[in-house]
């Protein structure tokens, strides 16, 4: 006579297993072995810690304990059961809230919430030089997908952006540390944990299907839709197995990730996030004022000066200022609070003659000189090649009148061909300092001024 199980629905698949186990008189271990489910995956469905098995784990579960149709059929309606809705939170959790409205990015914010919502990304990389604005353009994806009803998990590594207010509900929040951390971790230090799974899987295998330590996101999340924003992300991708596994577990997650350079793993989309964009030379005054970056720059001016009002002269030095600074939104943060000091005219010409001794933020504190930092360490960074290649650039070889090229132009300044000079311009373009120009249609190219004006004040590498 089968064993009587007396529980309510959220933890029935585990009596169920505990139920059949006791009825064959098998142990935890025994029970293990055969399914080559581990230990601690077990004891935590018969504890209720685990809710959710994947389909695989209910399957090698029902094999190794020889359940008839019935039986079998009845243990994966529990199971199913525990993975229809999410539970750990009352309601949806929301993103941190934004403390600065966003201007200027409204067509990339489009394409990633498209992208994360009705597409088929899975995996969203967004990268960019530092301060370009990553984090404010992964908060509002965020908002509007939570404002669709997907609930919001958001990570932010040390050191990342702290432009928001408040980080996600302390117990899923917990859970996300967890996991991220075994993301990049080593197996799971646990004298019961074997690393055996189901055919096909890798030695960490029982981790994949989201059971041992570091699952506890799929027990969170099971199969429902939801955002996991990685913020401010290190360039050392996680180990690729076990991404891969909690994708495969949380066939609903989609991943957006923030970080100065892609993490170059299959699935990966790699977002390049430019700086915004700045009015041509001699544009119109209104042309000017409805740019972008100028946009931007009158935002943070007035946060500094709030009675400040911008007249047709101040309008085309703001708009001469963005040129010089490249629409980088860090840079204009960091001019702006400058005007607590100085007048519009002398930053301006401040400016012109070094941009770089201004790019700290007036008010100084940490964080102060994100931007210069960030400017350094891509830079250096850079491949042997791609540094020889950008220093050429910054003396102002193979640029036209307008300080633009393209591929031809970087294959005849090498001496490479153009599979060699792409995957180099390619380095340049995602390290953030060099952008995209397509004003005159084509594929052309140009470097920041800032890293221009930065190379010129630093010493050529022997």
């Amino acid at each position: 006579m089968n064993a009587h199980v007396n529980t309510d629905s959220t933890s029935r698949v585990g009596a169920l297993i505990r139920a059949h186990r006791l009825r064959i008189g098998l142990t935890q271990r025994e029970l293990a072995d055969l399914s080559t489910i581990s230990v601690r995956a077990i004891r935590d469905l018969e504890q209720g810690k685990a809710r959710r098995p994947r389909p695989d784990t209910v399957r090698l579960m029902a094999d190794a304990l020889r359940l008839g149709p019935r039986a079998r059929a009845a243990l994966e309606a529990a199971a199913q059961q525990g993975r229809a809705g999410g539970q750990g939170w009352g309601r949806p959790p929301a993103p941190p809230t934004a403390l600065h409205a966003m201007s200027g990015r409204d067509a990339e914010t489009a394409v990633l919430e498209r992208e994360l919502s009705v597409g088929g990304e899975r995996l969203v990389n967004v990268v960019g030089l530092g301060g370009v604005g990553k984090t404010r353009v992964a908060l509002e994806v965020a908002e509007r997908l939570h404002a669709s009803g997907v609930p919001v998990l958001w990570h932010a590594f040390p050191g990342a952006s702290a432009d928001y207010l408040g980080c996600g509900e302390p117990e899923p929040a917990a859970r996300v540390a967890a996991t991220v951390a075994d993301l990049y971790g080593s197996p799971p230090a646990d004298p019961a944990y074997d690393g055996a799974g189901p055919a096909g899987t890798t030695a960490t295998g029982a981790w994949a299907l989201g059971e041992a330590p570091g699952g506890g996101l799929f027990e969170l999340l099971g199969e429902q839709r939801v955002l996991l924003v990685l913020d401010g992300a290190p360039a050392v991708a996680p180990r690729f197995d076990r991404l891969t596994a909690l994708l495969r577990a949380c066939p609903g997650l989609r991943v957006l990730v923030t970080s100065e350079q892609p993490w170059e793993v299959p699935g990966e989309r790699i977002f390049l996030l430019s700086p915004l964009e700045v009015p041509a030379e001699g544009a119109a005054t209104d042309a000017a004022a409805a740019a972008p970056a100028v946009r931007v720059f009158l935002d943070h001016v007035r946060r500094v000066r709030p009675e400040f009002t911008a007249a047709p002269a101040d309008l085309a030095r703001a708009a001469r200022l963005c040129r010089r600074l490249d629409g980088h939104p860090g840079a204009l943060a960091a001019a702006a609070s400058w005007l607590v000091v100085c007048d519009l005219d002398t930053l301006c010409h401040s400016l012109d003659a070094d941009p770089v001794a201004l790019l700290d933020h007036l008010g100084g504190g940490a964080g102060a000189d994100r931007f210069r930092a960030a400017l350094h360490r891509r830079t250096d960074g850079l491949s042997a090649g791609a540094r020889e290649l950008l220093d050429a650039l910054c003396a102002g070889e193979a640029q036209d009148a307008e300080g633009e090229f393209g591929l031809t132009d970087v294959a005849a300044l090498t001496g490479r061909g153009l599979p060699e000079s792409g995957r180099m311009l390619r380095e340049l373009l995602l390290s953030g300092t060099v952008r995209a120009a397509y004003e005159s249609g084509g594929s052309r190219f140009r470097v920041l001024g800032l890293v221009r004006a930065a190379a010129l004040r630093t010493p050529q590498r022997a």
